[in-house]
C-alpha cells in the first residue's frame, strides 16, 4: 500500500514531550502573573510616597518588574524547549527501541526467515508482552510451515505411487498385447480407486483445517452407533468384538465431519488389533462442560515415543506401509486431529499397558437444542 511520508514515531514523541514541557512552563509563568505580578501597583515611587505620607510601601512598580521578568521568562521557555526536544529525543529512542527490534524481526519473517526470535529481556511491560506474543506467533508459523512442507512432500509421494503403478501396468500391456485385459483393468481399477480415496481424503483434511462447515447440535452417542454399525462387517471378518456404550453427549459441529472422525477411530481400532479375539470399546460421556468420546482397543504394544507421531499425516502405526486391503493412506488420525481441532476440542492418545491404544476426544459440550 502506497502511503504519503510522515514524521517518524520518535520525532512525534519528541515534539510531544517538548510541547508538553513548554506548555507546562508557560502555565507556570501564567500562574506567576495571575497570582503575583498583577497585584503589584502600576505606579511610580513618587506617587506612592505622596499617598502614604512619605512612607514607601513598594520599592518598584509593575512595569519595572515586567521589564526584568519578561526576558528571564523568555530565556526560561527557550531553555525548556531545547531541553524538552533533546530529552524527548533520547527518551523516545529508549522507549521505542523494543519496537525497532520487533520491526526487524517482522522484516526477517517477511523475507522467509521464521527461525529468528526476539527474546526481549527485562521486566514485563506492553512492549515485552508484544515481543513475547510475536515470538509465539513465529514459533507457531515455523511449526505450521514445516508441517505443511512435510505434508506436501508426503502427499506428492503418495499420489505419485498409484500414478507410477498405472503407468507401469499400461507400459506392460503395451509391450505384451496378449496379456489378460481383465486382470489389467481390475488392477488399474484398484489403483485408481486408491488414488481417488487419497484425493478425497486430502480435500476433507483441507476442509476441516479451513473450518468451512455449518455447525449444528450433534449427539456423539448416535454418531458412535452409526459408525459401529457401518464397520460391524469388518469387525466380524477380523473376529473383533465391537462394543458401543455410554450416554447422550451433545456437541456442536458438522455431523458429517464428526461421523468421519468416529469412523476413522473405530476403523483404526479394528485394523490395528489382535489377529483374532480382540475387542474395541466405544464410550460416550456428557461432562460438565465437555462431551467425551473414548475409543479403546486391544492390540500390540505401542511405544510411548511413537504416540506423538501417530497424528502426523501418512503415519501408519508401527508400520510405514500395510499390505492388506485396509492399508489406508496414513491420514486416519491426521484427519481425526484436524476435525477435533476445527471443533475446538482436544485429542489424547494413551498406550494401554496390556497393548492397544486409548483415544479420548473432548468437544465443547452443549445442552440439546440450545
Amino acid at each position: 500500500m502506497n502511503r504519503r511520508p510522515a514524521l517518524s514515531a520518535r520525532l512525534k514523541l519528541t515534539v510531544s514531550y517538548a510541547g508538553f514541557l513548554l506548555l507546562a512552563g508557560a502555565l507556570l509563568l501564567a500562574v506567576l502573573w495571575v497570582f503575583v505580578l498583577r497585584h503589584v501597583p502600576d505606579a511610580d515611587p513618587e506617587s506612592i510616597r505622596r499617598k502614604f505620607g512619605g512612607v514607601i510601601i513598594v520599592s518598584t512598580s509593575r512595569s519595572d518588574l515586567l521589564r526584568g521578568f519578561v526576558p528571564a521568562a523568555a530565556v526560561a521557555l527557550a531553555f525548556l524547549l531545547v531541553f524538552g526536544l533533546l530529552g524527548g529525543w533520547i527518551l523516545a529512542g529508549r522507549m521505542l527501541a523494543p519496537l525497532t527490534r520487533i520491526a526487524d524481526a517482522a522484516r526477517m519473517a517477511s523475507s522467509g526467515s521464521l527461525s529468528h526470535r526476539i527474546r526481549m529481556r527485562g521486566r514485563e511491560d506492553e512492549f515485552r508482552e508484544l515481543a513475547d506474543v510475536f515470538d509465539t506467533m513465529l514459533e507457531q508459523l515455523e511449526s505450521h510451515v514445516a508441517e505443511q512442507r512435510r505434508f506436501a512432500a508426503n502427499a506428492s509421494h503418495e499420489l505419485r505411487t498409484p500414478l507410477a503403478i498405472s503407468r507401469t501396468l499400461l507400459d506392460a500391456a503395451r509391450d505384451d498385447p496378449a496379456r489378460d485385459r481383465g486382470e489389467l483393468l481390475e488392477r488399474l481399477h484398484t489403483v485408481n480407486t486408491r488414488a481417488i480415496d487419497l484425493t478425497e481424503t486430502l480435500l476433507l483434511l483441507s476442509r476441516a483445517d479451513r473450518r468451512s462447515f455449518t455447525r449444528e447440535p450433534v449427539d456423539l452417542s448416535l454418531i458412535a452407533e452409526e459408525a459401529a454399525e457401518t464397520l460391524l462387517p469388518l469387525a466380524e471378518k477380523r473376529r473383533i468384538t465391537l462394543h458401543v456404550t455410554g450416554e447422550a453427549a451433545w456437541a456442536t459441529g458438522s455431523a458429517a465431519l464428526i461421523l468421519r472422525m468416529v469412523t476413522n477411530l473405530v476403523q483404526n481400532a479394528i485394523v490395528h488389533n489382535l489377529p483374532a479375539g480382540g475387542t474395541v470399546t466405544v464410550r460416550t460421556e456428557a461432562g460438565h462442560d465437555a462431551s467425551v468420546l473414548r475409543v479403546e482397543n486391544t492390540g500390540p504394544q505401542v511405544p510411548a515415543e511413537l504416540v506423538p507421531t501417530l497424528i502426523e499425516p501418512f503415519q501408519r502405526g508401527t508400520e510405514r506401509v500395510r499390505t492388506d486391503e485396509h492399508a489406508g493412506v496414513g491420514l486416519g488420525l491426521a484427519i481425526v486431529h484436524s476435525i477435533v481441532r476445527a471443533h475446538d476440542g482436544t485429542l489424547d492418545l494413551t498406550p494401554r499397558p496390556a497393548g492397544g491404544l486409548l483415544v479420548t476426544i473432548r468437544l465443547p459440550g452443549i445442552r440439546p437444542f440450545d
